[in-house]
């Protein structure tokens, strides 16, 4: 017999909900807030979960990022509301929730979901996304092998050049088999020992150092301090200089020990041949993650990915593939993405759309004035790209230096502070 534990803090709807549970033949326990469903949880297992979002302690929201950081959301999760909004139903799918309901909530609409939950907790998971998916990539393998080295030296490791998602894939592979993983930054109390002690053997994770505040901070300055006893790994992601950290009030010695070592993602730039493939196992885990609608990709679109001016840092060239991936499967109108949806969805260089507006009025003016135009557009844009340095500029134009000068000042581009080699 399936356990359901019902968390409401309205009496009335724990008992409705109890009775309809019950006559349907499910064991029901009923928690009243947060603090019962944590207890009823650790101490039953349920087998499903029917959680309130609005209640006196701690709201649903927090109670099921909670559960998700520190690995107790193994058990399907229903939440209700009725104040619910798409947003809200949204962020709870995307945390780990199987389905949202609203109050007043219709018999059928009850039942149909909880069966749906219960035989959904049946199916075995797919295995999560990690480095060794990337084996044909010759610079994801040999990151990958800097990685685990340095993981066998050290129980902190900091990971720059992503955050989020991609920091996630990176760390879950130096998980072991079956060993516990716990994320930090889900975790709004007090980490405690006993916390710890479960972990004990896995991986302690922070997808993004700048996103912690001043609990979460403490939490990790605590968990630092028992990684070697428990045989725990630490592996953080930031993109931000741990300066930066320091200048926002982080205590100094936390980030010295945090910052011993260091592994850094190489940069996409230079490898442009690999990132369809790194693409397409982004979109096959995002699908397979329930994040995303059924989305696969046309060949065309895997095309103009490759050919994308992928950034020289590697923590923005990651980050924008990661999201890029991400945006496609969920803006696209069609099951294939299209070449014309990485045009639109792809975020254009700062001052580039403007410029690329300002081309458009062109088309309407007569062909001479158009090309004056058109001239001066182009030796502003390289001017700014080459640093107002004109041995590059004459160069990069094919133009000798003598006629470069006249031809600026016949289009009244101005020069501003020279750069000369």
């Amino acid at each position: 017999m399936a356990i359901i534990l019902v968390v409401d803090d309205e009496v009335g709807i724990r008992e409705l909900l109890s009775e309809i549970l019950i006559d349907e033949g499910y064991d029901v326990r009923l928690a009243e807030n947060a603090g019962a469903a944590r207890r009823h949880r650790n101490e039953l297992r349920p087998d499903l979960v029917l959680l309130d979002i609005w209640m006196p302690d701690t709201d649903g929201i927090t109670l099921l990022k909670e559960w998700h950081a520190a690995g107790h959301l193994n058990m399907p999760v229903i939440m209700m509301s009725g104040h619910g909004t798409i947003d809200t139903a949204v962020d709870a799918t995307r945390i780990g929730a199987f389905d949202f309901l609203e109050k007043p909530i219709a018999l059928q609409k009850l039942l149909s979901s909880v069966q749906k939950a219960l035989k959904h907790d049946k199916l075995p998971q797919r295995p999560l996304l990690t480095l060794d998916a990337f084996g044909r990539s010759t610079f994801v393998k040999e990151f990958k092998r800097r990685l685990e080295q340095a993981a066998a030296k050290a129980s902190v490791l900091l990971l720059r050049g992503a955050i989020g998602g991609m920091a996630e894939i990176c760390a879950r592979t130096l998980l072991p088999p079956r060993a516990p993983w716990l994320d930090l930054s889900g975790l709004s109390s007090a980490l405690t020992q006993e916390m710890l002690e479960k972990a004990s053997g896995g991986v302690l994770f922070v997808p993004d150092l700048a996103a912690l505040g001043k609990m979460q901070q403490m939490n990790l300055a605590f968990a630092v301090n028992h990684l070697d006893r428990l045989n725990l790994q630490l592996v953080v992601a930031t993109i931000k200089p741990l300066a930066a950290l320091g200048e926002a009030g982080w205590d100094s010695k936390l980030l010295t020990r945090l910052g011993e070592v260091w592994v850094a993602l190489p940069s996409l730039a230079g490898h442009a041949d690999e990132v369809p493939e790194i693409a397409s196992l982004l979109l096959t885990n995002f699908v397979e993650r329930g994040e995303v609608p059924p989305r696969r990709f046309a060949t065309g679109a895997l095309n103009a990915l490759r050919t994308l001016p992928w950034k020289q840092a590697a923590e923005a060239s990651w980050s924008d593939l990661y999201a890029l991936v991400r945006n496609l499967a969920l803006t696209a109108l069609d099951e294939e993405i299209s070449a014309e949806d990485v045009v639109r969805v792809m975020p254009p260089e700062a001052g580039e759309s403007n410029e690329l507006a300002s081309l458009l009025p062109l088309l309407e003016q007569p062909l001479r004035e158009a090309r004056d135009a058109f001239e001066k557009l182009y030796f502003e844009h390289h001017l700014r790209r080459e640093g107002g340095n004109m041995t590059r500029l004459a160069e990069r134009s094919g133009l000798e230096r003598t006629h470069l000068y006249r031809k600026l000042k016949q289009l009244d581009v101005r020069l501003g502070k020279r750069q000369d080699d």
